[in-house]
């Protein structure tokens, strides 16, 4: 497929470009129906709204609230009323507003007073979901309310509708990853067209997922987060994946193989790992439909699809770029240093191999410092608590969290998360009278029944976030309903989100169980051993707790916020740990199949465990941390998407790629193999029999064992290295090399331009040769189970071999 993708290039791009163009305008055209489904069976908060949905059905659009205050005398003052009434008026007036309630008017109009009256409300119901209500409107809504503004009397308005207008730009976020990804490719490659390649394999993979979930949010019901937490997983593996493709393309390249041998060889090896760690993430994904939360399931459908679409663009897209670039996707110096030394040979140099030596020479060291590194960072793990986060934990300088905030001071802590009781049966005025004797209830009202149902609103006197809250919903379902005597149920967004929290902390170990376990198969199937995949297993669960103890310490302990703008501290939400263990385990299974399995393949060639895995660290340190480096910018610059929830997961991912690459995977991870030694590759012979076989990245090309009975080397090539006139060149280097780029033998020519190379089978092997003075050469040359003569003409140009 590679070769076929990299001849038919052309072919292959137009297939893209109009498979995205063609996706772009089917997506705008039927626009986007994204919905918030949080289906919690058999829950009090699902009861309690299932009877509210049949005596009062929902009015279908969203309400927002402006909110005014007075810092002298009253809202009801003249001169105040005469610049809010008709502002609320003209808002009413709008097309595409459905009501407005405010305190000037209507039985309920006192009651949207504060006590000292100097705050006021009026509620602003739209006529579609908050995500369908043009932004235009609310835009002209927004400022509506705020020219009624004038010295000493302040405007604000809240509501999800107008949560929408104060985001940044769509796609800030992403232009800010793909920059930074680009800035930190440019520095591994020194090429711009090689920096290229990832940032568009991305962008096509993407857009495309992107693209797609957008259209298939009209047939199923997908949250308006699954498109954020899609772009951000699908621009980190999308980048990451084809910077292993590519860099293993221009290391063949570097070798001496020809660009399309190298782009096939780059997709037979980096490609299968790339296919298989696609196949990991998207197994990992799919392990959050085993909590059965609806919520999750769009989200799952929204990222799997991206992260697919991107291994296909990787995978095909990529080789047909590359044909395109040839031998430019090296940088100027590298083709320079190509065209006079020749083929490099295959080492691992620079700090990278000094670093795996020194993890060698210091195992116990290494191991040591990196857990108590990670264990000083999950500690914060042990007070996570779950919850919901609200427009309380917006930044300071928003109109949503200065309208929270006047609420609050007006109306209670307790005004902006109501709790509703709804109550089907028994005596209700008992239940009442129950409720408002309750320690933390500040207001408790009734609401005419409707059908046989009544609802009670209970106003508690903390916040919707705070651990008093949970437990008074606790008090009233445990003991407050059944000593009334009534059949009722407590609802209400607090209420949903406190059991959202104790639903998703109960099914947890099930999913942590759930995709710990098929990643182990999966390891366990790759590389034929039991040790490795636990010791991946143990990995991915300190990682976990390392940056989920990240995560309470900025965000529930606020730590940092204030630098990052990232509003007020509270719980964590409760579908973060879901969503980010997905991702997390599926990315680290990345890292430990390009690491492990350079390690195996050097195993399998050698059945040296330290020789494996100090080679198997020197050559892929870098290229992971590269790719960990990329993952870590663009999950930090979702911190500008505006949306609290992919700003949460931004950090936390950044934090655990980041300790997984720069402090797992290559310290503790190869450490730890050391100690182990020839354990890590141990299989009981039993298992090994009934285990299916699995080539994740197979070696570049097996040397093949001698010829029995030789005792040595099967064949040998020789001849003689001439320039253009015939006269034999001295000192010409002849490198022979394996189709993957790893080399053979190497010897310099004589006086006499003579050379001979020992080949270890008959086969198609590369002949590369370089001199400084006649420029280099290189050709295929298949050797039969004899010697093979084989003369070399070198001109300044690099001509054909003559045999």
């Amino acid at each position: 497929m590679a070769r076929w993708c990299h001849r038919h290039r052309l072919v292959v791009l137009l297939l893209w470009v109009g498979a995205l163009f063609g996706l772009g305008f089917s997506a705008s055209a039927a626009g986007t129906d994204y919905a918030n489904v949080f289906s919690l069976p058999n829950t009090d908060s699902k009861k309690a709204y299932d009877l509210m949905e049949k005596a009062f059905p929902a009015r279908a659009g969203d309400t927002d609230t402006v909110v005014w205050k007075v810092d002298e005398g009253s809202v009801r003052d003249a001169d105040v009323r005469a610049r809010i009434q008709p502002a609320l008026q003209k808002i009413a007036g709008m097309k595409g507003v459905g009501d407005v309630a405010g305190p000037y008017t209507g039985a309920q109009g006192a009651a949207q007073v504060s006590r000292d009256g100097r705050i006021a409300y009026a509620q602003v119901t739209f006529t579609q979901r908050a995500n369908e209500v043009p932004k235009e409107l609310v835009q002209d809504v927004v400022d509506t309310a705020q020219d009624a503004e004038r010295d000493g009397l302040r405007v604000e308005l809240g509501g999800q509708a107008i949560q929408r207008v104060q985001e940044p730009p769509t796609g800030l976020a992403e232009m800010v990853g793909l920059v930074a990804a680009a800035v930190v490719l440019f520095l591994a490659f020194g090429s711009v067209f090689a920096m290229l390649l990832p940032i568009a394999v991305a962008v096509f993979g993407v857009g495309m997922g992107l693209f797609g979930t957008q259209l298939l949010s009209h047939s199923t019901d997908i949250p308006d987060l699954a498109p954020l937490l899609a772009s951000l997983i699908g621009l980190g593996v999308g980048i990451d994946y084809a910077l292993f493709i590519v860099t293993r393309h221009r290391r063949g390249i570097l070798r001496g193989l020809d660009p399309e041998e190298s782009v096939v060889t780059a997709m037979n090896t980096s490609g299968r790992a790339v296919l298989f760690a696609g196949g990991t993430v998207c197994i990992a994904l799919a392990g959050m439909l085993v909590t059965n939360l609806r919520f999750l399931d769009g989200v799952v459908i929204g990222t799997s699809l991206t992260v697919v679409l991107s291994v296909l663009a990787a995978t095909t897209l990529l080789p047909a770029l590359l044909g395109f670039l040839g031998p430019r996707v090296l940088s100027r110096r590298q083709r320079r240093r190509l065209a006079e030394a020749g083929p490099e040979p295959e080492r691992a140099s620079g700090l990278a191999a000094r670093w795996s030596a020194g993890v060698q020479r210091r195992p116990r060291t290494v191991a040591a410092l990196a857990l108590v590194v990670m264990a000083v960072l999950a500690l914060p793990v042990l007070s996570l608590r779950l919850g919901a986060t609200d427009q309380g934990n917006d930044d300071t300088t928003t109109t949503t969290r200065q309208a929270y905030d006047l609420l609050a001071e007006g109306f209670g802590p307790g005004f902006n998360g109501p709790l509703q009781v709804v109550a089907d049966g028994g005596d209700t005025a008992a239940l009442v009278k129950g409720i408002q004797g309750t320690e933390g209830v500040a207001r408790v009202a009734a609401l005419p029944p409707a059908g046989g149902v009544t609802v009670v609103q209970v106003v508690p006197t903390t916040s919707p976030q705070s651990k008093e809250t949970d437990e008074l919903i606790d008090t009233l379902r445990d003991e407050v309903i059944p000593r009334a005597g009534a059949s009722a149920h407590v609802g209400g967004v607090t209420a949903v989100s406190k059991d959202f929290a104790t639903v998703t902390g109960d099914r947890l170990p099930l999913f942590v169980a759930t995709i710990i376990g098929l990643g182990f198969l999966l390891l366990l199937v790759a590389f034929r051993s039991l040790v490795v995949p636990l010791t991946a297993a143990v990995m991915n669960l300190i990682a976990a707790a390392a940056s989920f103890g990240v995560l309470v310490a900025v965000f529930q302990w606020g730590w940092g916020l204030d630098l990052l703008a990232l509003g007020k501290e509270g719980p964590i939400n409760a579908f973060l740990p879901v969503i980010m263990l997905s991702l997390l385990f599926g990315l680290s299974m990345d890292y430990q199949v390009f690491l492990v399995s350079r390690m195996h393949e050097e195993w399998v060639h050698t059945r040296d465990n330290a020789r494996a895995v100090r080679v198997g660290l020197a050559e892929t340190s870098r290229v992971i941390n590269s790719a960990a480096l990329i993952m870590v910018c663009v999950f930090l610059a979702f911190v500008l998407s505006g949306d609290s929830g992919a700003a949460m997961a931004g950090v936390g991912l950044a934090a655990a790629v980041a300790l997984d690459a720069f402090l797992l995977r290559t310290a503790l991870v190869p450490a730890a193999m050391h100690l182990l030694g020839s354990s890590n590759w141990w299989l009981p012979a039993w298992l090994d029999r009934r285990l299916p076989h699995l080539a994740v990245e197979p070696a570049e090309d097996p040397a093949p064992e001698p010829a029995p009975g030789t005792g040595g080397p099967s064949s040998a090539v020789h001849g003689f290295v001439r320039d253009a006139s015939g006269a034999p060149v001295d000192g010409a280097a002849v490198t022979l090399l394996s189709k993957g780029g790893r080399q053979l033998d190497r010897v310099t020519t004589l006086a006499d331009g003579s050379y001979i190379l020992t080949v270890p089978a008959p086969g198609t092997y590369l002949l590369a040769t370089t001199s400084p003075a006649h420029g280099s050469n290189a050709r295929h040359v298949t050797v039969p189970d004899t010697p093979l003569t084989h003369d070399v003409e070198l001109t300044g140009g690099g001509v054909d071999a003559v045999n």
